[in-house]
């Protein structure tokens, strides 16, 4: 992934955050079946998501020779400043989104986390690097916004909404944005950091920070059901978090970061229908139309990056 991703292309960045964000929605669904019975809670499962993301990594990096938590082309300053940057806004991006799941219900606070994230990042970028936002921009935050809406208050209000569950999804959607920008920031600077030594140190970082809040909380689950449940946290970690992290790190670096934050809005489409088809919530019409709204506003904001991207290619030499 290292050596991938300074020649990553734009169209293969926005696919690597296409996946990961798509593994992103099981993560919710998967934590929401997790909490039925196996007496654990956010900060725990938080942290075991961290610990076994980091370990699988780690099996990784020596199955394939890397030293992600050793030397890197880095001056070690920086690399002590990513890893914190990173690290910090990874344990609250995660942590306070399954606070949010446990608090308001998997479908409400994906959507808020989701849909505030792209206005924030949109925010920051413009402050940070001067990113213009664009048409397909506004259209892009005009269209989570419209989703975020309908999703939220299509029903005239749902007892579901919480507000305590969506002051955790905003405060998941603050740690998003500033893992989003600080990484495309870097990218541009031409200081292209190493996606999967970023991602096992951030995961470091992430699984120190949330030991002694998972330990408050109560660290082990339930002896009944822990066949399931250690199931359901391998998955978490396998899927979602190793994978789904490390592409995550790797298509930052390349695509623009207000881009990349609507292109994440695929996660709460795909927690909506995993939501449907495995825990039974009913699709609602407010449901429907604002998953179409933020289905609508990746693909256009895809196909004009496309665009963006053909037109700055250099033009062929001429001879």
């Amino acid at each position: 992934m290292s050596s991938a991703v300074r020649t990553l292309s734009t169209g293969r960045g926005m696919l690597y955050i296409t996946v990961a964000a798509t593994s992103w929605g099981t993560a919710g669904a998967a934590a929401a079946l997790c909490f039925d019975g196996s007496g654990l809670g956010p900060m725990a499962l938080t942290f075991w998501r961290a610990l076994g993301g980091l370990v699988l990594l780690l099996i990784a990096s020596r199955a394939t020779g890397r030293r992600p938590l050793g030397a890197t082309p880095q001056p070690h300053r920086r690399r002590v400043t990513d890893t914190l940057a990173n690290g910090l806004g990874l344990t609250l991006f995660q942590a306070a989104y399954f606070e949010a799941v446990q608090g308001t219900g998997l479908a409400v606070a994906t959507v808020v986390t989701l849909g505030a994230a792209p206005v924030m990042i949109a925010v920051g970028a413009r402050l940070t690097m001067g990113e213009r936002i664009g048409g397909a921009g506004t259209v892009a935050v005009a269209g989570a916004l419209t989703g975020l809406a309908v999703l939220v208050l299509g029903d005239g209000g749902s007892s579901e909404v919480r507000p305590a569950g969506v002051a955790w999804a905003l405060l998941s959607a603050a740690g998003y944005a500033c893992i989003t920008v600080y990484t495309r920031r870097q990218g541009r600077a031409g200081r292209q950091p190493d996606a999967f030594g970023t991602t096992v140190r951030s995961f470091a970082v992430c699984t120190v920070c949330l030991l002694p809040l998972a330990a408050a909380e109560g660290l082990w689950p339930h002896a009944a059901g822990l066949g399931r449940t250690v199931a359901l946290l391998l998955y978490i970690a396998a899927v979602p978090t190793a994978l789904g992290y490390a592409l995550y790190f790797a298509g930052a670096a390349t695509v623009r970061a207000t881009t990349a934050s609507v292109i994440a809005l695929i996660e709460p489409v795909s927690a909506t229908v995993i939501a449907v088809l495995l825990l039974g919530e009913h699709l609602t019409a407010a449901t429907v139309g604002g998953t179409t709204v933020l289905l609508a506003s990746v693909t256009g904001l895809a196909l004009a990056e496309a665009r963006i991207a053909v037109r700055s290619r250099p033009a062929p030499a001429t001879r």
